[in-house]
């Protein structure tokens, strides 16, 4: 029942990415610059899981901070500073074909760091994924490479390979503590690193003059992507490997376009942002099924 639990975390998890996509993608920049749009969750995860914390009063090992200060480093400063600077620098098609590679890294650090078994199950189930997800992304290539640039590309292979550390070395600690206490910990630390970067974009926004939308839209961002999504992805990770945790990283292009679907079923627009509604043709099933086939082979290896 537990693992079940953690599948189904994971599964909302990356729901709320996908949701995320046109949404954050609105609100920069001509709401909020990228590193002020980062300091903002920073500071709101901070601001969410401390108060949360407060609650439970769960006390760190002194010699366990050095490890969480290194969650908050790839976790959440370099993670999220890299990808978004990365992503204005270079096509979506670019972005999109890099970051479907973090499950790959994700297994192999497993492997080499904390000694994760690498089943023939696994290693076919992250294959099948990749395939899956690579596909949707290159079906949806039209003029993809337009404003692609090799910083671009580097800035988000480091964002993947930073996310896909913080995966690894965060396990340890979540056989000690709650997932409220690391994050707790993880937010502080990376914030110290963001506040550098993002304060000028921060102090640039005329926050009385936002309209209800786009206040929302940032809500949704802090309250979910930012606090929940990161929440329940370490909490799944109390019961399962890191490995499986980065393979759901290629449910993403399919729960990107369940939400233009669902956004364009009830007629919301993300503000500054016009959705068309989506184009779902049998080879998009067809890569969504090997996704999934993909997820469900990691999975059972796991509970092997």
């Amino acid at each position: 029942m537990s693992r079940m639990r953690a599948h189904l975390a994971l599964f909302v998890v990356n729901l709320i990415y996908g949701a995320n996509y046109p949404i954050s993608k609105a609100l920069m920049p001509e709401v909020i610059g990228p590193s002020g749009f980062i300091l903002l969750r920073a500071l709101g995860g901070v601001s969410l899981f401390w108060a949360t914390w407060s609650w439970t009063r769960e006390r760190v090992r002194i010699s366990d901070l050095p490890r969480l200060a290194l969650c908050g480093l790839f976790g959440v400063a370099v993670n999220q500073l890299l990808f978004y600077h990365g992503l204005a620098r270079t096509s979506p098609l670019h972005a999109s074909i890099i970051m479907v590679a973090t499950p790959i890294i994700v297994l192999v650090l497993s492997h080499v760091l904390i000694g994760e078994r690498v089943s023939w199950n696994k290693a076919v189930g992250v294959a099948s994924g990749l395939l899956g997800a690579t596909g949707l992304v290159l079906l949806g290539a039209h003029g993809g490479d337009v404003g692609a640039s090799f910083l671009g590309d580097l800035f988000i292979l480091i964002n993947a390979t930073s996310f896909a550390v913080f995966l690894v070395i965060v396990k340890p600690l979540m056989a000690r503590y709650s997932a409220i206490t690391v994050m707790a910990w993880s937010f502080l630390f990376g914030s110290a690193v963001v506040i550098p970067f993002g304060m000028h974009e921060f102090q640039a926004v005329t926050w009385t003059q936002l309209g209800p939308g786009v206040l929302a839209s940032l809500l949704f961002v802090v309250l979910g992507v930012t606090f929940l999504a990161y929440l329940l992805n370490t909490w799944a990770m109390r019961t399962v490997e890191p490995g499986v945790v980065g393979t759901y990283i290629y449910l993403q292009p399919v729960m990107a376009i369940a939400a233009a679907w669902t956004y364009f079923a009830i007629g919301y627009t993300p503000p500054g942002h016009v959705l068309h509604p989506p184009v779902v043709r049998w080879t998009h099933v067809v890569c969504a099924a090997t996704i999934f086939l993909g997820v469900h082979l990691v999975g059972r290896a796991d509970r092997r």
